[in-house]
Order: C-alpha cells, then structure tokens, then sequence
C-alpha cells in the first residue's frame, strides 16, 4: 500500500529527481526511486537520455529527456539545458523537485525556484573542490554551492564535512547529514557466494590460488587509477589487477589508453557477482561524495584500501574496517595493497567488520525515507496542505523531524 505523503485533497505527489546522466539515475538514486515509486508518487527522473532510461521505466520511472544536458560545464550547452529543464518543470508541475550532482545540483535549485516547485531539495552527494585543489577552483565551486543554497528549501549532505564547509551559506535549520547507502538484499554475502565466485573468475580467467584486486569507477584520472596502477606494478606477481567501470570521454581528465599492469573490463551489470570473485578492493579516489563502491564492496565482506579523503573515511575506520591511504601516494598504497595480499588474517578480519558496519549503517532505504520526510516536513513548514504522517517539526527545524541519519559516528 501507498504509504507517502498525498497532496491537496489526497491526490498524488509529483515527485521528480534531476541528475545529469541517466547512470547517476539508475546507478546512485534506483533504490530511492523505487521507493518513491512504491510510496505511491508520480515519479520523474530528469537528465540526459542514455542506454539506462530502459531500467529506470520498468522500475514505474517517468523519464524526462534534457538532450542538451552534458557532464562538463559549457556555457552554451548548458544555456540550451537550462531552456529544456525550465520548459520541463512548467510542463510536468513537481511538487517537488530533488536534484543531485554538482551541474544539476546548481541549474536545478535555481530553476526550480523560478519554475514555482512547491518544494526544491538538494542532495549534496560531494562538494566537486578539495583542500589542495587551486584557490580560484575553490572559490568558484564554494561560491556557486553557496548560491544555489540559497534557492532551495532543504540541503542534504551525504557526509559531515561537506555540511561544515558550507555552515556559513546554508544555515543548520534547513540542513542534515543523511548519509548514503546502497540495496543491502541486492549486495549481500549469499549462500550461492561459493558458486558464483567460482564462474566468474571462470569467466576471468582468474585460478582459484590467484588473488584478485579490482578498482570500481569512471575511467578518470580522479579515481586514483594512475596510482593504482603503479601499485599494480610493484606487486606485479603477487595477484591479478584489474578496473571495472565505464569509460568517461567528456571528462577533462578522461583516461583513453592501456596502463601496465591493469587490466580494465569496461563497464558491468553484475556488480554484485563480481565482488563475490575479488580478494581485495581498491579505491585511490581524490574526491568521492560518500563511495557507493566502498558501501557496496564493505557490504559484500571484502577487504579495502581507500584514500583518506571524506566520502571514504565514512566508509570506515583505519585499522577496524578497512586501510586508509593519502590519495595520490602510490608507495603508501602499494604498502597497504601488499600488506593486504600477505596477510589472509587481516583480509578476513576486516572484510567481516566491514561487512558488519556496511550492514547496520549503509541501507538505502533509510536514506530513502529520510528524503521523504524532508519533503513531508518542508511542506508542512510553508502550509502546503500536504496529507502526511511525519511527526511534527521540533526545535524550529523543518529538518529535525523523522529518522536519525545514516552514517554511524562519522555522520
């Protein structure tokens, strides 16, 4: 049964989600958008078209094409997408509008707010500027965020740095850390685990004494690949290489070529079957919002080594769940790789408190619902009229209301 907020008179809420891809649809937002589907909302998803609007329409997902719309910022492209974005929200009439990625994150709030969506809320999924990044990079991003902050209702952030960095812009009464989190029935330690990690490294080529690391990301420099195949090379013989994710050709830092000792396998579906075949995981990323590919690898009880960076600290704690590296350090990762490969005690130690963490904290659903709530909540605070069951605002916050958020104590 239905269970979401209603609009005036009962009737059901339009509720669309706006990233820039449709990947970022189907791949960071399916949970939430079945559960915005299954709360008995009319559910958009608003971004570029691509091969996975397919998924999104059988999941009861309305896709709304911006054609225009593209990764990189270009001021004529993204004049164009601002056209269609504004033309879509008259058209459609959300009564709320959830947007996520830096681009769309901007454009969105902003339109959103002259489109008149009754309720506009962000998701911070990772400020696109870090410490060491170039002074002028900061202030354009930070200035940007701190705009656009300003158009929206509520502000989500899915880690407490984040939250902290933009305190000045985004006052604490419309903001909440929330977390992230990823479908837990779906990456999951099964009783078929044997079997299928069996026909997959099978279908690698993988023998059953050979240790298997992998990466999981875009084909970007970003991702710490360069480093991670420099790590690949000094332990060149101790264990199989390889990277899985999508390549990203509209990224400035776009890695085309081969790099020794890695082997990349594209882009897979089975992401799931997947980590059950790996021995170890790596993510040498410079920048993560809050890993999805952490969250889901943790899930699936294997050992890690990330970058210490916010968005993998979360993830876990150093020496607990996981092993934390500096980003951009490829002797301290190929350390903590090697530590890894050499003692089974340890990979197995950390694989299972991490699995455990992943599944107390990493649901997405719980995210899910707190987005819901956040809805709920901001329209009860502007007298919307709205049909809902969330408990009533306290201390003044329109954001205090509904479930603690995810994240454990780094939250």
């Amino acid at each position: 049964m239905p269970d979401g907020p209603r609009g005036p008179g009962g009737r059901p809420l339009r509720v669309a989600h706006l990233t820039t891809v449709d990947m970022s649809l189907h791949l960071l937002l399916g949970t939430e958008l079945r559960h915005d589907v299954e709360s008995g909302f009319e559910t958009y998803g608003i971004s570029a078209p691509g091969p996975h609007v397919p998924t999104l329409e059988a999941l009861g997902v309305t896709h709304v094409p911006l054609p225009a719309l593209t990764r990189s910022w270009n001021p004529r492209s993204d004049a164009a997408a601002a056209r269609e974005l504004l033309a879509a929200l008259r058209r459609i009439r959300p009564d709320v509008l959830h947007t996520h990625n830096p681009k769309t994150g901007v454009l969105g709030r902003i339109l959103g707010r002259a489109a008149r969506v009754p309720v506009v809320v962000n998701t911070c999924h990772g400020l696109w500027a870090q410490a060491h990044d170039p002074l002028a990079k900061r202030v354009l991003v930070l200035g940007a965020e701190a705009l656009a902050g300003r158009f929206s209702h509520a502000e989500l952030y899915q880690n407490a740095e984040d939250r902290r960095t933009l305190a000045r812009a985004v006052p604490a009464r419309r903001s909440r850390v929330v977390g992230n989190g990823v479908d837990l029935e779906r990456f999951t330690t099964g009783p078929d685990r044997a079997a299928v990690r069996a026909r997959i490294r099978a279908q690698l080529g993988v023998a059953d004494d050979e240790l298997l690391v992998a990466g999981v990301g875009r084909r970007v420099a970003e991702k710490g690949i360069r480093e991670y195949a420099a790590a690949a090379r000094a332990l060149a013989g101790k264990a199989r290489f390889t990277w899985i994710g999508p390549a990203d050709p509209a990224k400035s830092d776009a890695l085309a070529g081969a790099l020794d000792g890695v082997e990349f396998l594209g882009e897979r579906s089975d992401m799931s079957d997947v980590y059950a075949a790996l021995d170890v995981f790596v993510l040498p990323s410079y920048r993560e919002g809050f890993s999805r590919s952490g969250m889901e690898a943790a899930a699936c009880g294997l050992p890690m080594v990330l970058s210490d960076i916010r968005g993998c600290r979360e993830i876990g704690t150093h020496g607990e769940h996981l092993l934390l590296v500096p980003p951009g350090d490829p002797a301290a990762l190929t350390g903590a790789v090697g530590r890894l490969l050499t003692d089974p005690g340890l990979r197995r130690r950390l694989g299972e408190a991490a699995r455990d963490r992943a599944h107390r904290e990493f649901d997405q659903r719980a995210v899910a619902r707190v987005s819901v709530q956040t809805y709920a909540a901001v329209a009860r605070d502007r007298g919307l009229g709205w049909t809902t069951d969330v408990p009533h605002r306290q201390h003044g916050s329109p954001l205090r209301a509904g479930a603690e958020p995810t994240g454990g104590k780094h939250a």
